[in-house]
């Protein structure tokens, strides 16, 4: 056995194959029938000529399958690939060409965009559809039906922690690009070495031991599984031998959620940000009644959790633990929330040993001097970006004989050791040559008590090089004007940093995780500022 995904998993379920693993609407699945289940698809795929190195696409809703595809990919070596479902047919002719997938397995629904597509990439040959009651007209062979025609025993080749993991970026500022790890880096830098509670384990049996005599917590990722965010916090209690549960349909309905977590009695919601945890507070606030003793934390990742909501949330969840995390894509888990001191500049959290704040020389920050660098992370790292030579070689750098990933987040550390997080570089707004990072301005707007969501951009401006403005939803049946905005914000942030634009839109669009989609709010205010004739 190795630190690889299949090994790892397939030693868990043998220590615990009678425990429930994963729950999904009607379907309700033990280790031993979420394992035999993805034998029996890895069989299928081998049959169709997939093995080591091929890209699997997953084009899929939540559900059990996505986490039966993704084991099944990695027990023949092959790597699944995560394809967000709202993209149109231009976003995945790139995304399927860039991964070069040999295969997707995909909801029926969406069989004609896989089939327009598919036309004009000749390595695609293998598809594989779920059922979904859509009715839509497919070629492809079903999925339950090709589980049903293959073999259920484990006789596949040994595997190696080289294996590769590759997650495609949610693309806010620019086109997705796929991240390469090896499994045994993710391993341990994304899936908490299979031990959120305690020391990651020194040989791959430990994973099974560790799940047998653990606790077993009762997860539920609210994110679509599409999203890496979902995907570890999924993984990570599989691997400790807990139950996952996953909300069924196409979209996050908080009513849902707060249903499950009261019927399943869930431990650990993850969330993504304020995206999903504002609405699931305002439901909480409309539906008190909800039974919510059992959960013990929130954790929340990828996308900012901000005061605001935390105050909504602890205001009806006074004994559950409220935990930022940070990291991503290149970096793994870097660290967890801590309290931040009243006007800081942005969260702030405690790294772990393998993360720092590099300066522009790659040297890392004295705590306490108030310099701005980019946050780091060694040890664990990706390889890099799939067919990316040139993103690969200004993300991953040496530095004094060391490797280092440095994404983009830019932070300074406090005199204590902390580390503040002020922002992703790409949408830093320059004006008048200050820096203005959006997610600070951002979390001061939505304690607007007419703001129900809002994003920071930079518009052209011909004094300034950039002015700040913001995009913001508003909750039903209120009013802002851009005074009322400016008051507002000049009581949290400073002058240069206050929106001196506002476009009000009806319904704030955001990918599937979460995340802010910064091309599509800098479009609407772009805009907004012609129509004003500012710009």
């Amino acid at each position: 056995m190795e630190f690889n995904l299949a090994d790892l998993f397939e030693g868990v379920v043998d220590a615990i194959p009678e425990r429930e693993a994963v729950v999904c609407g009607e379907r309700r699945l033990t280790f031993a029938e979420l394992d035999e289940r993805a034998t029996r698809l890895a069989h299928w795929l081998a049959s169709q000529g997939i093995g080591k190195g091929d890209h699997i696409g997953l084009y899929l809703y939540n559900g059990t399958e996505y986490l039966e595809a993704s084991l099944a990919a990695y027990k023949i070596r092959a790597v699944p690939i995560n394809i967000n479902y709202r993209y149109v047919e231009e976003e995945l002719r790139y995304l399927f060409a860039n991964a070069d997938l040999c295969a997707v397995i995909h909801h029926r629904e969406f069989a004609p965009r896989v089939a327009a597509v598919a036309k004009e990439l000749p390595e695609l040959r293998t598809f594989l559809s779920v059922e979904d009651g859509s009715g839509i007209d497919t070629t492809a062979p079903d999925y339950e039906e090709a589980l049903a025609s293959s073999s259920n025993v484990r006789d596949f080749a040994a595997r190696s922690a080289d294996d590769l993991y590759i997650l495609y970026t949610g693309g806010t500022t620019g086109m997705p690009k796929g991240v390469m790890w090896r499994q045994e880096d993710l391993f341990f830098a994304a899936l908490s070495g299979g031990n959120p509670y305690g020391a990651p384990p020194e040989r791959p049996e430990q994973v099974a031991e560790n799940a047998r005599n653990g606790t077993a917590v009762t997860s539920f990722p609210v994110a679509p599984l599409m999203h890496g965010a979902a995907q570890w916090a999924a993984m990570i209690f599989l691997y400790a031998g807990g139950r996952t549960v996953l909300a069924p349909g196409k979209r996050f309905d908080p009513a849902t959620v707060w249903r499950l977590v009261q019927d399943e009695k869930v431990q650990a919601l993850s969330i993504v940000g304020d995206a999903i945890g504002r609405p699931l507070a305002e439901e909480l606030e409309r539906n008190p009644s909800y039974d919510t003793s059992s959960l013990m934390v929130i954790g929340s990742g990828g996308a900012t959790f901000s005061e605001a909501v935390k105050e909504q949330l602890r205001a009806r969840l006074p004994n559950t633990i409220l935990l930022d995390t940070f990291g991503g894509s290149e970096g793994g888990n870097q660290g967890h929330g801590v309290e931040r001191d009243e006007g800081a500049q942005g969260p702030r959290f405690q790294g772990h040993d393998h993360t720092a704040v590099l300066d522009e020389h790659h040297q890392p920050v004295a705590p306490g001097s108030g310099i701005v660098g980019m946050l780091a992370r060694r040890g664990h790292i990706p390889l890099g970006y799939y067919k990316d030579e040139e993103k690969t070689a200004a993300t991953f750098i040496d530095a004094g004989g060391t490797r280092w990933v440095v994404p983009g987040d830019m932070a300074m550390v406090e005199a204590d050791g902390s580390i503040t997080l002020l922002g992703r570089g790409s949408v830093c707004i320059n004006t008048g040559g200050e820096k203005v990072f959006p997610e600070e301005v951002e979390a001061a707007l939505r304690k607007h008590p007419s703001i129900f969501d809002a994003v920071v951009v930079g518009v052209p401006d011909e004094r300034w090089g950039e002015r700040v403005a913001a995009v913001v939803q508003l909750r039903d049946g209120h009013t802002l004007t851009i005074e009322d905005l400016d008051a507002h914000a000049r009581r949290h942030v400073a002058g240069y940093k206050v929106p001196r634009l506002l476009c009000v839109v009806q319904q704030m669009q955001r990918q599937p995780s979460g995340k802010a989609d910064y091309r599509w709010a800098a479009a609407e205010a772009t805009n907004a500022a012609r129509a004003e004739g500012v710009t």
